[in-house]
């Protein structure tokens, strides 16, 4: 005969082990781990007769479906904190005075004061080159991809020094991410922004303060992807320095360039860029082109369309400039920092499937060492991409490490 009291009182026995489990599991999903990946060696004169033959078309152009663990949610997880679709102005504005509170990174409180000093005592401690990087998102997010580009950095900087600009990586959590390269021996430290410093002495210093009292349209784009941009140009402002997007990831030393902005693409006619991109910037403190640049960020900000006030905005002022004198700069090519245009990006995760693509993938492999300091994997539009065996990715991703845990899991 089944004793229904028994079966009630183990059910309720289980119900703590059942939360127990779960919690565990989360924990143990947090700290995921992955295996090592090796890559052959490839044959010079043979390879760029391939890569030429292809014309730089690269491989097949069919997507592989989201893996979800190797997605950059820096676009995506704010959405709790962008403006309705379809919105006027006024709503909008209206919508953001009632969300201000949540915006944690326009605040200023005891430990974004620290701000300043914890830069400059971080940075003192004997680098050889110093790296910026933004992270609004949170820190659950901040990936392998992410990490993967810090492994990088510090795979051809292992004594330079790496500030990220971040509220959520400044805690508990965000150490927890950072520990393995903290236990490398490398130099890397999120730090919470002071905006109001930042922006101090500079033409964004009054449109941070109408934006603080929600006097600005935020637009329909999210505000820290526009914050993003900012931050970058008055961080490098401030102290100097390079500045990388948390999708980018290093191939060579970057300290032999100095006072530079990549070109994303160009004409091969006359040899002229057609956009450049601020994924990448190399400058000087207190460099007369970035105070040009965060000019045309408050006079032109529009925080409706994607990329005006990143890369579009960035090339609208050196349109302008033309060969102006007394700003010394230099614009890289393309192959520098975006070796694959957004549009062509997939081919570098995808393995080959043939002999011709094998062929293809060694004579990429093979010409980005010789060309790129870097490559900008446009996470915008790879992030749902798996990154596959034996693809151009995968093969970087097993040179340029330091931690070496393969993304193809």
């Amino acid at each position: 005969m089944f004793d229904h009291r028994v079966f009630k009182r183990a059910k309720i026995s289980v119900f703590p082990l059942i939360t127990l489990s779960a919690i565990i599991f989360l924990i143990l999903c947090d700290d995921l781990t992955y295996h090592d990946s090796v890559h052959p060696a490839a044959s010079k004169g043979a390879l760029i007769e391939v890569l030429q033959a292809q014309n730089g078309e690269g491989m097949r152009s069919t997507l592989t479906l989201t893996h979800p663990s190797l997605r950059s949610m820096q676009e995506v997880n704010q959405g709790v904190l962008v403006a309705p679709l379809n919105a006027t102005e006024e709503e909008r504005i209206a919508w953001f005075r009632g969300k201000l509170h949540e915006f944690k990174i326009l605040k200023s409180d005891e430990l974004s004061r620290q701000f300043h000093a914890r830069v400059l005592g971080f940075v003192s401690h004997e680098c050889e080159s110093q790296f910026f990087m933004t992270w609004e998102s949170p820190a659950g997010s901040f990936g392998r991809r992410e990490l993967w580009s810090i492994e990088s950095l510090f795979k051809v900087h292992p004594k330079a020094c790496l500030v990220i600009l971040s509220r959520t990586l400044d805690s508990i959590h965000g150490y927890r991410i950072l520990k393995p390269l903290l236990d490398e021996g490398f130099k890397v430290q999120a730090v919470t922004p002071d905006l109001p410093f930042m922006f101090k002495g500079t033409p964004g210093e009054a449109w941070l303060n109408r934006l603080r009292k929600g006097k600005k349209d935020p637009g329909e784009i999210s505000l820290f992807q526009n914050l993003s941009n900012l931050m970058r140009l008055a961080v490098l402002y401030k102290y100097g320095g390079v500045y990388l997007d948390t999708d980018f990831i290093v191939l060579k030393p970057l300290s032999e360039l100095r006072n530079c902005i990549g070109a994303q693409s160009m004409d091969f006619g006359n040899k002229h860029w057609t956009r450049l991109n601020n994924a990448v910037l190399i400058f000087d403190m207190n460099h007369p082109l970035l105070l040009k640049f965060i000019h045309e960020f408050v006079l032109t900000f529009d925080g409706n369309k994607w990329g005006h006030n990143g890369p579009y905005l960035v090339s609208r002022v050196v349109e302008k400039l033309g060969k102006r004198p007394g700003f010394n700069f230099t614009i890289l090519p393309p192959m520098a920092f975006y070796p694959a245009d957004w549009k062509k990006i997939g081919g570098l995760f995808r393995k080959p499937i043939n002999r011709g693509e094998s062929k293809w993938v060694e004579a990429k492999l093979l010409q980005l060492s010789g060309e790129t300091y870097g490559v900008h994997l446009w996470n915008k539009e790879s992030r749902r991409l798996k990154i596959e065996e034996g693809s151009v990715i995968e093969r970087l991703s097993s040179d340029h490490c330091v931690i070496c845990n393969s993304l193809c899991s």
